[in-house]
């Protein structure tokens, strides 16, 4: 909750800078916090986490105008171009350690 209240927080500062700069950011934002993250059985919490970052971002652009003509079908292209999809970056653990050093 803490790193998605700093995310909202950021997103409020970085508002009116184009769609393309808000997207690399967030796209870091996603890739530095799966690199972490990505194990596993986290797989459902990391979908979670992306959507709720994409809801914050809706509700940043949607705020730019008084009259926004933000619809969703947009928001979800605008996420499927910037934001990683969730992917598990660690392998399980039994393989992980399976190392058989030289004799």
């Amino acid at each position: 909750m803490a790193k998605l209240k700093a995310i909202k927080n950021e997103l409020r500062r970085r508002m009116h800078w184009p769609i393309p700069e808000q997207g690399r950011w967030l796209k870091q934002v996603l890739t530095g916090d799966s690199a972490d993250h990505a194990v596993p059985t986290n797989d459902r919490s990391r979908g979670a986490f992306r959507d709720h970052i994409i809801r914050l971002w809706a509700q940043t652009l949607r705020r730019r105008s008084q009259r926004h003509r933000l619809v969703w079908e947009r928001m979800i292209r605008l996420a499927n171009d910037w934001l990683p999809r969730p992917r598990i970056l660690h392998p399980r653990p039994r393989i992980r350690f399976a190392v058989k050093p030289p004799r």
